[in-house]
């Protein structure tokens, strides 16, 4: 479990350093004068409660943590930044606080439906309990890398690619959006934690069909328009088509019997629904001729 430990302001013990050192070089001027020798004692001891003291001084720089043990065992972290000094017998090993970029390099999987696709994504992670993160692992950094990838490949596989292949899905890895993002987030965390790392922010950065298949998803799609074009295609024309035919009934412009009016239906379905513009051809006779 983290400890976060206030310790003794350094700029203190510089100063008390510095009149040491002052102290010691009196001390041994004097003895060398003298030849006193209890003088020169005080004045080595002092050079030495000198050096105990510079070995236990730490400069913290902004968002960066000290973890401290002691033979072994761990006694605390320090979090604030400055300059400190500590036990000269403590070990300290430094962390980063800052909030970190991962780049996770695209990867091949299949998804929900079975299509290999392509994806990447880019998580920003911090370090939140530095004790987890020195002690639960070996490298955490290393960790986050490959539970991010881990993760990714576990949402990849949990959605179909889009809603071609899955009609009635409520989430897709290219229509999810946002919600897909706070997914991996969450699994992120979940996966993270043992490291004591928080996963602030995950981003799709890549999404995409497998080469293999692209091209085949690509006409595929291009169908699917083209169907649902023509189905909106028709339906506005045969709107159209039935209201014609209710003006004319209802305005008694020209009385039209059942073959004429199958006549004109075709014809304007011909040119309603035509990909290109209608080439009219003039009739001089009948309908019937």
């Amino acid at each position: 479990m983290e400890k976060v430990i206030k310790p003794t302001n350094g700029y203190t013990a510089c100063a008390v350093s510095v009149l040491l050192f002052i102290g010691s070089g009196a001390s041994l001027f004097g003895a060398a004068s003298t030849d006193n020798g209890f003088l020169g004692l005080l004045g080595a001891l002092a050079i030495i409660a000198c050096f105990f003291i510079w070995k236990g001084l730490l400069i913290l720089q902004p968002n960066q943590a000290r973890v401290l043990t002691l033979f072994g065992k761990y006694v605390g972290t320090i979090k604030d930044n400055g300059l400190f000094f500590v036990n000269p017998f403590y070990m300290s090993a430094k962390i980063s606080l800052r909030a970190q970029n991962l780049a996770i390099p695209t990867l091949k999987v299949n998804d929900k439906m079975g299509n290999p696709i392509e994806i990447a994504a880019v998580v920003v992670w911090e370090v939140s309990d530095t004790y987890k993160a020195s002690y639960e692992i070996a490298d955490y950094v290393l960790y986050v890398k490959n539970q991010s990838e881990a993760a990714l490949r576990n949402l990849a596989t949990g959605f179909a690619y889009d809603n071609i292949e899955d009609e009635h899905a409520a989430i897709t890895l290219r229509d999810g959006g946002t919600k897909v993002n706070e997914l991996l987030v969450e699994e992120l965390n979940e996966r993270l934690a043992k490291a004591g790392i928080l996963a602030i922010e995950s981003r799709i950065s890549h999404l995409a069909y497998a080469p293999e298949i692209a091209g085949a998803m690509l006409q595929r799609q291009q169908a699917t328009a083209i169907v649902a074009a023509r189905f909106k295609i028709v339906e506005g024309a045969v709107g159209m088509v039935e209201m014609a035919l209710e003006q004319l009934s209802k305005k008694q412009i020209v009385d039209l019997d059942e073959d004429k009016k199958a006549t004109m239906v075709s014809n304007l379905m011909v040119v309603l629904c035509g990909e290109k513009a209608a080439t009219p051809v003039l009739n001089t006779g009948t309908i019937y001729q």
